[in-house]
């Protein structure tokens, strides 16, 4: 885990000793209800004379931690992701063990959406892709229905992968009808007995999930760590495989552009430096990086300086800055030629939908300039003025704010987990929608809300939500940067004017 600064602060003992009392209490009041039989932890108990079918820590944190807050991660939307979404009221009860927790009540919030991965505002009715797909409506269905190994290629992906392949200075590419999904089976079908992956012990549960799924020893090093990543290389070559000490068939050390979780770029020259010196494979996961880094959009390596030709295999989404679905992996032809003829989702899995695929290339096009207007540079220009204006005002406040400049992902640290349910209540008040994040999906004392920015936003949205989340942060006691207890600039709270 990166050092979030919070550890750093004088008198923090307090906030992490009454987190974790806090989950003590909650553990022992969980031991309680199953000894009691309380019905209401009863959500997930099996059938009358059936084996249970979860078992330890898992079920006993679902049933008494996760079901507390879950309807923080459920609450259903009305509208399409865009700079504004409508956010649909919903009752939280639990009166009855096979109860879902939740009554849909009708009532719909506008919401300023800071919770999506719209970077550059392409999914939204209206935008400058909707003609295009629509159109594609005249020709193909809305799905292909077939894999892509069968009869569902259609002269549309073949053209995606080429522009995906020409737009980062690769021969070749190979695109996947999930973004989740491109990780799995990329990496299982590159990676196999006599492989070893070396993953930033940060990296994605998606590439985690891919590592698992290939037949290939994984061994993970410290985020952004390259001096504790050269030595896990020097150990792995000097003492090869286990048992035989055969060298490694290969080995690829996979990283992302920017961490989802942590809105932190990648140390990449660094990285690339070392898989020169030890002849590694390099693997980058650009799902967030993609589109919203670098001047012309091109992710990682045009952010960073570092050749594309440097990088063995570049791992993409469209769920992102091109507003769609499914992702990509592109490197060179022989490498694109064996993954497409070995990996199972070709004749497994139904291919991207036409108007999906459609809606990526206008964005494309859009991006490179190649629709003969400035709207592609004016989006990512604005992301990034937006990314970075909201970021120095979060750190003003007292906040801690992880990742770079630059990044549209900007999580800010909470802390205790009791914390998650407050905040994001008061946001949605206020009428600003957010993702909070808690354990498992981090360390215990690493709760955080995470905002995205996206291109789509006004100034003045982002201003307001400043002072919004300043007010809420006060409430909430979040300000762990702060001077005290409460933020003041000069003598006076936090004002608008002052952004």
């Amino acid at each position: 885990m990166a050092s979030t600064g919070f550890e750093d602060k004088e008198g923090d003992w307090f906030v992490a000793l009454t987190t974790f009392l806090g989950y003590g209490m909650l553990v022992l009041i969980g031991v309680v209800e199953d000894f009691l039989e309380n019905p209401l932890a009863a959500f997930i108990r099996p059938k009358e004379d059936y084996a249970t079918f979860q078992t330890g820590f898992q079920a006993f944190y679902v049933r008494h931690m996760y079901n507390r807050i879950r309807y923080l991660w459920q609450r259903p939307i009305n509208t399409h992701a865009g700079a504004r979404i409508g956010v649909v009221h919903d009752k939280f009860s639990c009166q009855h063990p096979e109860d879902t927790g939740q009554k849909v009540v009708g009532e719909v919030s506008d919401c300023l959406n800071l919770g999506s991965y719209n970077y550059l505002g392409f999914c939204e009715p209206g935008g400058p892709c909707e003609e295009d797909v629509l159109k594609c409506f005249d020709t193909y269905s809305v799905s292909t229905t077939t894999p892509t190994g069968y009869g569902g290629r259609t002269e549309l992906l073949e053209r995606l992968e080429n522009v995906v392949a020409g737009f980062l200075h690769k021969e070749a590419s190979m695109c996947f009808g999930m973004g989740w999904g491109t990780n799995l089976n990329g990496i299982a079908t590159m990676a196999g007995k006599g492989t070893l992956i070396i993953s930033d012990s940060l990296n994605h549960s998606s590439i985690v999930a891919g590592s698992r799924a290939s037949a290939a020893r994984i061994k993970p090093f410290p985020h952004n760590d390259v001096v504790e990543l050269e030595k896990v290389i020097r150990y792995a070559i000097s003492r090869g495989q286990p048992r035989t000490h055969k060298p490694w068939d290969k080995i690829i050390i996979i990283c992302e552009g920017v961490y989802s979780m942590e809105g932190e770029v990648c140390v990449l020259q660094d990285i690339v430096a070392l898989k020169n010196k030890y002849k590694c494979y390099l693997y980058v996961d650009e799902a967030h990086s993609i589109g919203a880094l670098g001047a012309t959009g091109r992710g990682i390596c045009e952010h960073t300086g570092v050749p594309f030709d440097e990088i063995d295999l570049l791992m993409g989404t469209f769920t992102k800055s091109f507003g769609a679905i499914g992702g990509y992996i592109a490197g060179d032809k022989n490498m694109i030629a064996y993954l497409k003829n070995n990996s199972p989702s070709r004749i497994h899995s139904a291919g991207l939908a036409p108007a999906c695929i459609q809606q990526i290339l206008t964005a494309f096009k859009i991006i490179k300039g190649d629709d003969g207007t400035t709207t592609g540079k004016q989006k990512m220009d604005q992301l990034k003025k937006n990314s970075n204006m909201f970021r120095n005002g979060l750190m003003s406040m007292g906040l801690t704010v992880l990742g770079d400049h630059d990044s549209p992902i900007v999580p800010v640290m909470l802390v205790s987990a009791s914390r998650l349910n407050v905040f994001m209540n008061e946001c949605f008040k206020k009428g600003i929608a957010v993702v909070v994040v808690g354990f498992p999906a981090c360390p215990i004392l690493a709760s955080r809300v995470r905002f995205c920015i996206s291109a789509g936003h006004t100034e003045e949205d982002l201003k307001q939500a400043l002072v919004d989340i300043s007010e809420i942060a006060d409430r909430v006691h979040c300000k762990y940067q702060a001077p005290g207890a409460w933020f003041y600039r000069d003598g006076r709270k936090l004002l608008k004017d002052d952004l």
